[in-house]
């Protein structure tokens, strides 16, 4: 069984794919920034929960343009083959919809996995912080959660990997990429929001070849994330 395909938009079949060397070069780099991160944030005081979710925002997406950056060097293709291309706005207000979805389910799987495993921490609680901490932490929290993350992760999960993987069909390009991008979250209540959303990108990808649908997607998401629970809490309070 095939994805649909859409056809006013040339699909990446007809480009050439990120191989192998793209992959594995884009996941190492995406490895070695992920403990640079490591470090960085463990230097970060416990304190200043209103910076480390910025910062923890904003590393999340350099580390996906690093793995970019890194698989674009390793040969030379057209930026087509990494689905930086033109997408119709039909594509990117589906993408606004389905991240509003992808937040819904998101929260409804986090719930779930909360309720089976109590206790769990609020993992998403840092980000919340800062979209309450003021003006200059709430526009962080937008640049950061909303533009820059959802940029470089696109870029990366879906413009190398998911692009590269789809040259074995469309069920082991959206799945597998989507897996990769769940774990590389952590295993938390995070893991089954990110592999919705992985999913849901990894498709728009197979039908428009283009990242720029998934960065619609992943920003609502993302904002969502950080803004509605806050709203709610004080509308509820």
């Amino acid at each position: 069984m095939q994805f649909p395909i859409d056809t006013t938009i040339h699909s990446p079949r007809r480009v050439s794919r990120p191989g192998w060397a793209e992959m594995i070069v884009g996941l190492i780099a995406y490895i070695l920034a992920f403990g640079a991160v490591f470090l960085i944030l463990k230097a970060v005081p416990d304190d200043l929960a209103v910076f480390n979710g910025i910062i923890q925002l904003g590393l999340s997406g350099i580390m996906g343009l690093v793995a970019f950056a890194a698989a674009v060097a390793v040969k030379r293709r057209g930026i087509a083959a990494f689905g930086l291309r033109k997408a119709s706005w039909k594509s990117l207000l589906l993408g606004a919809v389905l991240g509003v979805v992808c937040w819904i389910l998101g929260t409804i799987a986090s719930l779930i996995a909360y309720s089976v495993n109590g206790g769990l921490d609020n993992v998403q609680g840092d980000y919340q912080a800062a979209a309450v901490g003021g003006v200059l932490a709430v526009i962080g929290t937008v640049i950061t959660g909303a533009i820059l993350t959802p940029l470089g992760e696109e870029l990366f999960f879906r413009g190398v990997l998911t692009s590269g993987l789809l040259r074995f069909g469309p069920w082991i390009g959206v799945i597998v990429s989507a897996a990769v991008f769940a774990l590389a979250h952590g295993i938390n209540p995070v893991l089954p929001v990110a592999f919705i959303v992985g999913i849901i990108n990894g498709v728009l990808f197979h039908r428009t070849g283009s990242v720029w649908p998934g960065v619609v997607v992943h920003a609502f998401n993302n904002a969502s994330a950080a803004f509605v629970p806050v709203a709610l809490a004080a509308l509820l309070g």
